[in-house]
């Protein structure tokens, strides 16, 4: 069976340390991974991960293309890799570059409001989701954070209601550090949920509490390397204790459906 890690970041040599310690900081953890494309590769094929989808957050619109740029260039380079574009609510011909991303390859779009610093139900990338709804592209979204409203739950239910079309994946349960809150608000929609950076904060009996009452059919299976060890990751997630068509549908289906692979 193939292992899909539906969420890793990955960054160029020269600015990965960085980077790596910029997100640690934002979130206070220690992180001791490299984020570059190598080592993901080394970490995530030891465990028997086969296909990583792969992203980085433009923090300013200014870095939008030259990202977008790299994630295809990375992928061009490891086949294993399938890349996502960003984008940023300050990035005035979205579209524009949205389409020359989907014609280097990129498969859909990660967003981050938190660090990006702008609500995801903000009307001005509106234009964006309805194209992404019209071309069905996946659209990935860090969902849910306590310091901060831009990635509130409620606003991915207003999107979903907005564009009852579009493939979203609320990342980390749909609600990172408000997983409960999450639920209120995702339960009866249409988006998927995506696992990363949830396992060690909620604990694997409600992991599988929260993947029986969403379904697996909606779940997908992510790391958030470099914040966690892919082999770490796998480990926690067969502990989890779900039946063999669950593991199959969170670690590979799912994503097979999403991406047309």
């Amino acid at each position: 069976m193939s292992i899909i890690d539906f969420h890793c970041h990955i960054y160029p040599e020269k600015i990965a340390e960085k980077a790596v310690k910029s997100v640690g900081e934002f979130y206070n953890i220690e992180m001791d991974a490299k984020g570059t494309s190598e080592h993901l590769i080394k970490l995530g094929s030891k465990c028997g991960i086969t296909n990583y989808v792969v992203h980085s957050v433009a923090v300013d619109k200014d870095h939008v293309q030259t990202i977008n740029n790299y994630i295809a260039s990375e992928c061009e380079e490891h086949k294993e890799f399938i890349g996502f574009m960003t984008m940023h609510a300050d990035y005035e011909n979205k579209l524009e570059e949205a389409e020359r991303a989907k014609k280097l390859g990129l498969k859909g779009v990660k967003i981050h409001p938190d660090t990006q610093k702008y609500n995801m139900d903000d009307k001005r990338m509106y234009e964006l989701y309805d194209y992404l709804q019209s071309e069905e592209l996946p659209l990935l979204i860090h969902t849910g954070d306590y310091r901060y409203s831009y990635s509130h739950p409620s606003r991915l239910r207003k999107l979903l209601d907005d564009f009852p079309r579009l493939i979203a994946i609320g990342a980390h349960f749909g609600g990172w550090s408000l997983y409960d809150l999450a639920l209120e608000y995702l339960k009866d929609t249409n988006c998927y949920l995506d696992t990363s950076s949830s396992l060690d904060y909620i604990g694997l009996k409600r992991a599988k509490e929260l993947i029986n009452i969403y379904g697996a059919e909606r779940i997908l299976y992510g790391t958030d390397f470099p914040m966690w060890s892919p082999d770490d990751e796998l480990k926690k997630f067969f502990n989890i204790g779900l039946d063999d068509s669950q593991n199959e549908l969170i670690l590979c289906k799912n994503a097979q459906r999403i991406l047309k692979l």
